[in-house]
């Protein structure tokens, strides 16, 4: 399985992990926004009046609200992203990460009002009556190009399992048991249930769902974030300082954390941000394709909402929670992850300048350390040899061993850095990242540590919405590839995978997760590139029509 992980993340770095991905990403949001003359600021206003559906018409086709088309698609963004993704972002990339997030958003704002718009135009009913839309039904009905449009729809099923359903319930399953003593298994079972009796119900069950999930989750995230950043009123300030101060500097190293390039921001933050909000990966617009609306352009001002509650709001108060708490560049007793962990053949301190330059060439890769291979002798968990634990991007302290609950007298083989046995359990203090690291800002609040039960809540409460959008996303893929009769055995496995992964070591499906995220946004991309004048075209005969039709309403033009 490591192999076959290992080959998988080869294959990544060519395409979602190259170094020219967030720059295409970028660029295309940044293309569009100075071609649609920023539509995201001009156009802000103005879409919330048509999420009220001040403008919406009698018999407009379709099978949701605006609101609920708005609220489907944010289940499906805001999720783990929010808090997993941006302590992630913070970790490796220190505060300037946090703006990155917040950039790939302004410009995501655009690139979802284009996407949104074309998918809806070129959207079809389908033989049971319902609407079927996204990135695949543009490219076979204006571009042409069936063989694009298979491509991006098996990308999109795949992704419904490695981004949707399978890591979020991974994430539930384990926080569950962390901190209130769950069986995964159990909690795997229960939400697999209510899952499959949301999904079967189709778009209408799952847009009543979360129509009511979305803001409910919401509130409880918001209450435990707030109780943290007024707590620690005096970081505020510093806070925000660092997050711009950072950005051409990068970020210094200060308590555990050895500091960031400017490189290892940007791409943190803007690959955080585009896990975060989904802008160009043409997920959202399958679910905004199902919105009542007589026409197109309506729909893609709902979307440019979307990135900014999902990032600029819930992000942006997360990260405010992580470096008000100070939380981020703490070391903390933790169980370290086999991914996260090497040994290292040389005894290094962070105590020291020179030493945290050494550490810092290590973990950048700029300048490394030789990994240790061979027998670490160990008397009642502690190591005798003269070595070094890294975890987490970080100097591990007070490291034990243990296996099966008892400290190990004896030797541990390691090879490459690596120990040969994964069952050997390595704990100490050191750095934290994603899930736990923002659990633990949670506790540094008015809840004290009350505040991790919030986290666990919110988790609960995003990932599972998460899954549910996604097995609409996948729905619509496996109706454009195999037809309407299909939806039903997709479904079937969607839950019996999502029960599975509670309980499963899911590494190989977050690596597999990046590839196909890649390869549903390239295409989308380059397909809404090649029809940037249908765009503008379809935006200005939007205003038109308008003017004439409410002509005692200001337009935003």
């Amino acid at each position: 399985m490591r192999e076959l992980n290992d080959f998988l993340s080869l294959i990544n770095s060519y395409i979602g992990g190259a170094w020219w991905f967030p720059y295409a990403l970028l660029g295309t949001g940044l293309f569009f926004t100075i071609y649609l003359k920023f539509p995201q600021i001009r156009y802000f206003r103005f879409a919330f009046k048509v999420v009220k559906g001040k403008f919406d018409k009698k018999g407009d086709e379709g099978d949701t609200s605006h609101f609920q088309a708005l609220t489907t698609a944010l289940s499906g963004t805001v999720g783990t992203g929010n808090i997993a993704g941006v302590a992630l972002a913070v970790h490796i990339g220190g505060p300037a990460a946090l703006f990155w997030m917040l950039m790939t958003a302004a410009v995501g704002m655009c690139t979802k009002f284009v996407e949104v718009t074309l998918s809806h135009k070129y959207r079809e009913k389908t033989a049971d009556g319902t609407m079927a839309g996204g990135p695949m039904y543009y490219m076979k009905n204006k571009l042409n190009m069936g063989w694009l449009a298979a491509i991006f729809a098996a990308a999109t099923v795949l992704s419904s399992f490695g981004t949707g359903s399978l890591p979020q319930i991974n994430s539930i399953a384990d926080s569950m048991n962390s901190v209130f003593g769950l069986d995964e298994m159990l909690v795997g079972g229960i939400l697999a249930i209510l899952l499959g009796l949301v999904i079967i119900g189709g778009i209408k069950r799952i847009a009543a769902v979360t129509s009511r999930l979305v803001p409910t989750m919401a509130i409880i995230y918001f209450l435990g974030a707030f109780a943290v950043i007024f707590y620690n009123a005096g970081n505020i300030i510093p806070s925000l300082i660092s997050v711009f101060a950072d950005i051409f500097t990068g970020s210094a190293a200060t308590g555990g954390f050895v500091g960031a390039s400017i490189a290892f921001a940007f791409n943190r933050g803007v690959g955080r941000g585009l896990f975060s909000n989904e802008a160009g990966q043409g997920s959202a617009p399958i679910a905004h394709a199902a919105a009542k609306a007589h026409e197109p352009v309506s729909e893609g001002l709902v979307a440019i909402l979307e990135p900014f509650i999902d990032t600029i709001v819930i992000c942006t108060i997360t990260g405010l929670v992580l470096l008000s708490s100070g939380v981020w560049k703490e070391k903390h007793n933790n169980q370290f992850d086999y991914t996260d962990l090497s040994v290292v053949n040389a005894v290094l301190t962070d105590k020291t300048d020179d030493g945290m330059q050494q550490l810092y060439g290590h973990i950048s890769g700029e300048n490394t350390v030789p990994l240790f291979s061979g027998d670490l002798e160990v008397v009642n968990g502690e190591i005798q040899n003269e070595v070094s634990i890294i975890n987490a991007r970080s100097l591990a302290e007070e490291v034990t061993l243990s296996l099966d609950g008892n400290p190990i007298t004896g030797s541990v083989s390691i090879n490459n850095g690596k120990p040969d046995d994964t069952n050997v359990i390595f704990e100490g203090n050191s750095l934290v990242h994603s899930s736990p690291l923002t659990a633990e800002a949670f506790t540094r609040g008015f809840f004290g540590d009350a505040g991790k039960y919030i986290v666990s809540i919110g988790l609960l409460l995003f990932a599972f919405s998460t899954a549910i959008s996604w097995s609409y996303y996948g729905d619509r893929a496996m109706t454009y590839l195999f037809g309407p009769k299909s939806v039903k055995y997709y479904r079937m496995v969607y839950v019996i995978a999502f029960f599975i992964a509670s309980f499963a070591d899911t590494t190989i499906i977050w690596t597999l997760s990046g590839i196909t995220i890649a390869v549903m946004t390239l295409p989308n991309l380059f397909g809404i590139i090649m029809l940037r004048k249908d765009m503008k075209n379809t935006v200005n005969e939007y205003w038109d029509t308008f003017k004439e039709e409410w002509p005692e309403e200001k337009t935003p033009e």
